[in-house]
């Protein structure tokens, strides 16, 4: 049965076939169809773009998902891992981003808060 894939454009799921990362069924009259699956791939796919995965990073690991092999797997657990040590360190520098932000905030309550007993 055919699923809407909300949260989802038509553009970017054409891109999404173009690229090679997900197939769709079609309906006599050329109408895409998904299944629940090609939702959770979708999401997949949403989720591995937002933190920064190129598309082509993510078509390279498509093949391993879709039809697994020993060769494909090993290939797309090397992949992975350099993926996961780079989203890391990203995660890393946006802690500590955070970290400063956060003494910045702490120093600006603690300056409002002498300012505001120097009053009359």
């Amino acid at each position: 049965m055919p699923v809407p894939v909300e949260g989802a454009s038509r553009r970017s799921l054409r891109y999404y076939e173009e690229q090679g990362l997900l197939v769709s069924s079609r309906s006599p009259g050329g109408q895409r169809h998904y299944e629940d699956e090609h939702v959770r791939r979708v999401r997949l796919i949403q989720a591995f773009l937002a933190a920064g995965m190129p598309s082509s990073t993510i078509a390279e690991m498509a093949p391993c998902m879709a039809e697994p092999s020993e060769d494909r797997a090993r290939q797309a657990l090397e992949l992975m891992g350099r993926e996961r040590a780079r989203l890391s360190e990203a995660i890393d520098g946006l802690a500590a981003a955070r970290a400063a932000l956060d003494h910045l905030i702490e120093d600006n309550y603690a300056y409002l808060a002498r300012s505001a007993g120097d009053g009359p």
